[in-house]
């Protein structure tokens, strides 16, 4: 080999012969000294991960929920006009917990997603406490409220709460993102807030309703509203007979998770000061029709959420 002819010719003309890595002690991949006087001095360190964003300020006297909101909204503590955000916000006014809500994004959250809630809780062991995101919210609940109640063992839950998360979020998603609801709810409470660029905001939206689209697709080779509306109204109907003449689902003696997931679509529905207002209106005259659904939302409200309350 070239090098091998190199080195055997230094050899025969006295010179000195070149020192070879396998003479070094250690291998190739030995530190020379003053290099490792210097990582001596400055050794290597692994950084912890990233902390929140600055305006994600950690709430020093009050647990902090971070919800899809508005402004005004924000300082009133108004139910959240996000489905997934208004049930864990109702959920911790039913339990008991204060805490104050913060408007936020997807982007701002740990977990990508919101909502998620920052405890006030410090000790010398954790000053800065985890966010909790809505996966772990009702463990956390359940270790911080005196008041609040585990699910029931009724062997019906598992069947009504799929209707929730299955039919009635499904129409939900057809309703809000795919039809004129689009532009008179989803642009001015999600996209338009964000940025006043009109590329951006067409940008924004074309995401937002292929994302709601992709979603149903999931389920189903195609998207068909008769069978997304008639599934939800169904539903609907199914919880307006599981609730019957009672105050609180499964004859509770106070609202639980299942009252509050239910809430947060019936009272989003109903308000007709949501946005600029539904277009479609096809879910918002099912959940009319449902009287002890109607009679549950305007409850849960006036309870938890006036100003009196």
């Amino acid at each position: 080999m070239p090098d091998d002819d190199a080195s055997r010719s230094e050899k025969e003309d006295g010179k000195r012969e070149p020192v070879t890595a396998r003479q070094i002690p250690g291998g190739l991949f030995t530190i020379p000294t003053p290099l490792k006087r210097l990582f001596n001095k400055f050794p290597l360190i692994t950084y912890p991960a990233n902390e929140l964003p600055l305006r994600a300020q950690r709430p020093r006297h009050q647990h902090a929920l971070y919800i899809f909101t508005t402004p005004a909204g924000e300082i009133a503590g108004s139910p959240s006009f996000n489905p997934s955000c208004l049930r864990w916000q109702a959920y911790l006014r039913f339990c008991g917990i204060q805490h104050r809500t913060v408007s936020s994004n997807n982007h701002a959250s740990p977990s990508g997603a919101l909502p998620f809630l920052l405890s006030s809780e410090a000790s010398v062991e954790s000053p800065s406490p985890p966010p909790v995101p809505s996966g772990k919210l009702q463990k956390w609940v359940l270790s911080h409220s005196s008041s609040a109640t585990p699910e029931p063992s009724d062997p019906r839950y598992e069947a009504y709460i799929s209707l929730l998360d299955y039919r009635i979020r499904r129409a939900w998603l057809y309703a809000f993102y795919l039809t004129s609801n689009f532009s008179s709810l989803a642009l001015p409470l999600y996209i338009n807030p964000t940025t006043s660029n009109p590329l951006v905001r067409h940008a924004q939206a074309h995401e937002l309703h292929n994302a709601a689209a992709a979603e149903l697709l999931k389920q189903a080779a195609v998207i068909d509203a008769e069978t997304l509306y008639r599934e939800a109204e169904e539903a609907f109907e199914a919880l307006d007979a599981l609730l019957g003449d009672n105050e609180w689902f499964f004859d509770a003696d106070r609202p639980g998770l299942f009252d509050a997931a239910v809430f947060a679509y019936t009272h989003l529905l109903l308000d007709e000061e949501l946005g600029e207002g539904w277009r479609e209106r096809r879910l918002c005259d099912a959940v009319r029709q449902c009287s002890g659904l109607v009679k549950h939302q305007e409850q849960i409200l006036e309870q938890y959420f006036s100003k009196e309350s």
